[in-house]
């Protein structure tokens, strides 16, 4: 997918959705994307000194690697099925927004993993959304239903942050984790708030926490 074709500002303005919302998601992974590499340059010679903490933090951020992979080929994916209509355009500038968040993820994370002395897992040719698709949390046949494929894809995304980067062993690498989970959070808000600006009468935040108790409460079902 070509960031060229990002919509331009008017195309915004008609769908509702502002620019500040979307840049606000980038920003917040420009600094998972800071401290991820900050922590790596102040502690991977200690981290790599204990082979066995080293071990656990390449196998979880190798799993978090593979979804940001996921992540960048479901939106490229999901771009093919767009319509050439204003809700089409306004979901395309949201999936690249949220997609340009996920390849910084991913840069960063293939970073930190190699300097652990780990090998970071390839990204695949497809990926499998069909336990997606049978619960009815979105779909690729309109534009609606991509968007709320994306909302779930990013609803898990953050779930899993949360859950796992308390596993890792390096502090710096759990702070780094954290800043990505929100970033998935604000990709999950901005979409809810692409909804909104359609007449879905919807919260923003439908819940205050993101977790697999509130999951229901943030995707919505076709």
């Amino acid at each position: 997918m070509n960031n060229d074709l990002m919509p331009s500002d008017s195309l915004f303005s008609k769908s509702g959705v502002s620019r500040r919302r979307i840049v606000v998601g980038g920003a917040i992974a420009g600094l998972a994307g800071t401290l991820g590499f900050s922590a790596i340059t102040k502690n991977a010679a200690q981290a790599t000194m204990d082979n066995s903490a080293a071990a656990n933090d390449v196998e979880i951020l190798n799993g978090a690697l593979y979804y940001e992979h996921q992540a960048i080929w479901a939106y490229n994916t999901a771009a093919g099925g767009l319509s050439d209509t204003d809700v089409g355009k306004a979901v395309l500038a949201i999936a690249l927004a949220n997609q340009a968040d996920h390849m910084v993820h991913r840069d960063t994370l293939s970073k930190v993993i190699t300097d652990l002395g780990g090998r970071p897992v390839m990204a695949k040719d497809s990926y499998d959304l069909s336990s997606y698709l049978e619960r009815g949390d979105g779909g690729l046949d309109s534009d609606v239903n991509i968007a709320k494929l994306a909302l779930a894809l990013e609803t898990d995304a953050a779930i899993a942050y949360a859950t796992e980067v308390s596993k890792l062993k390096t502090p710096e690498l759990i702070t780094a984790g954290a800043t990505i989970a929100s970033a998935e959070a604000s990709h999950a808000t901005t979409i809810r708030a692409a909804f909104i600006s359609l007449g879905v009468d919807i919260a923003y935040v439908p819940a205050p926490f993101v977790s697999a108790d509130t999951r229901e409460a943030w995707v919505l079902k076709v």
